[in-house]
């Protein structure tokens, strides 16, 4: 049977359709963090700011079901100077995985997709599919030893790469194809990645790759809808996140875009994203959603409750932890930045094995993502609590990401 969602309207935006309601606040001593720790995440983010390694920014924590810190600082568009506010609107870019990824898990749950299903099953150029070898300055194609799945796709494991993963012979052939480019259909893109030679064997190598862009081709291929549709109906409206999608109208924007520097502050280089208010043709499930600060902490917290908000239940309480454990074991190989020591894979997000190891504090059984423009969340079971950063600063995200995390459960009290 389908799935069905229920549809509930919000408080109006002054003339401007509706405003993303605000999760429950708390006082930070009542849900056990420091109010004078959580003040010295805004002392630190401002020190930042000050020091040109960003823009400005929203941070928000939320524990015990209760937000505690909530603030915008900083200037929203060096442009303009314009401030940051609550409401501004961001590109999370690839936060918007876990939600393609949760999207996937629903169609799972429906009895629609199998996460062992080649995805030959929904798109047959894939059956087809070669592995790149390069050898003697050449690359070699040689077959694949068996069928890319849904879970290769969901953990990272389908041999697909991207581009700037970095400067092999198959990234540059994704470069020069111009694999995710906005001006094609998610349908388009998933029949020229099956055009393109694998950077390893599936199965063998966690690699950041287009996995979650062909995720979403194939939710549009079971569900019959498009990705924005499907998530705007299954999961945006019933978590009443007003101002996400693959983009936002003009009316709506209102003066609420936030950009990065021009040029790279520690680098010097040029900094150029796509625009917001832009329709594009590609909705691409790994990367293409903006959102704001609220929106996204109401996905967070529906995590947090295993699944519900509201009474909105989202994805099974037993679906999201199997999302939430390891998915690669010590068979598949791991050598990115973006799975720190310590750390393993589930099907969608990066989740905390051990207590010790990585180079900031967190406990077994977290769980997150990042986005390339320097965005991040994460959702620690275990201290009932989720963290956000929004930022527009993607040369300074690794080092964000850090301070961060060391800075919030430094708040951590009881």
């Amino acid at each position: 049977m389908a799935r069905t969602a229920t549809v509930k309207k919000t408080p109006a935006h002054k003339k401007n359709g509706f405003v993303t309601p605000a999760l429950p606040r708390g006082k930070p001593e009542s849900v056990g963090l420091s109010s004078s720790r959580l003040r010295q995440i805004s002392s630190v983010l401002k020190r930042e700011i000050d020091k040109g390694t960003m823009p400005g920014a929203v941070v928000m924590v939320g524990r015990r079901g209760k937000v505690a810190h909530f603030n915008a600082l900083g200037v929203q568009d060096p442009a303009t100077q314009a401030p940051m506010r609550h409401d501004s609107v961001f590109r999370v870019f690839s936060m918007t995985k876990p939600i393609t990824s949760v999207a996937v898990m629903q169609l799972v749950e429906d009895g629609r997709i199998l996460i062992g299903d080649p995805v030959s099953k929904y798109f047959p150029a894939f059956a087809r599919v070669q592995v790149g070898v390069p050898r003697d300055g050449k690359l070699h194609l040689v077959p694949a030893e068996r069928e890319i799945t849904i879970q290769d796709l969901l953990r990272h494991t389908s041999g697909l790469v991207t581009h700037t993963t970095g400067s092999g012979p198959v990234q540059t052939l994704y470069a020069e194809a111009g694999i995710s480019a906005r001006t094609r259909t998610n349908n388009e893109n998933a029949e020229l990645l099956a055009t393109m030679p694998l950077y390893c064997q599936p199965g063998a190598e966690w690699k950041y790759s287009r996995s979650t862009d062909l995720l979403g081709s194939i939710i549009e291929v079971v569900s019959g809808q498009t990705l924005g549709g499907y998530l705007t109906e299954h999961i945006f409206a019933p978590l009443l996140m007003t101002d996400t999608g693959f983009y936002i109208a003009k009316d709506r924007a209102e003066n609420r875009l936030a950009e990065a520097f021009a040029h790279d502050p520690w680098t010097g280089e040029k900094v150029s994203h796509w625009s917001m208010t832009e329709k594009p043709a590609l909705e691409a499930g790994g990367g293409g959603l903006v959102a704001t600060a609220m929106d996204y902490a109401r996905f967070a917290q529906m995590l947090v409750n295993g699944g519900t908000l509201n009474g909105e239940r989202i994805i099974g309480r037993k679906t999201l932890a199997w999302m939430t454990s390891d998915h690669l074991g010590p068979s598949v190989k791991v050598d990115s930045p973006l799975i720190p020591p310590g750390h393993g894979f589930g099907l969608g997000f990066a989740v905390r094995l051990k207590p010790g190891m990585a180079q900031f504090p967190g406990s077994v059984g977290k769980y997150y993502w990042g986005g390339r423009a320097g965005t991040q969340f994460w959702i620690d079971p275990k201290e009932n609590l989720f963290a956000l950063l929004m930022v527009q600063a993607p040369g300074q995200r690794e080092y964000l990401r850090v301070l961060i995390r060391n800075l919030v459960y430094a708040a951590v009290e009881s």
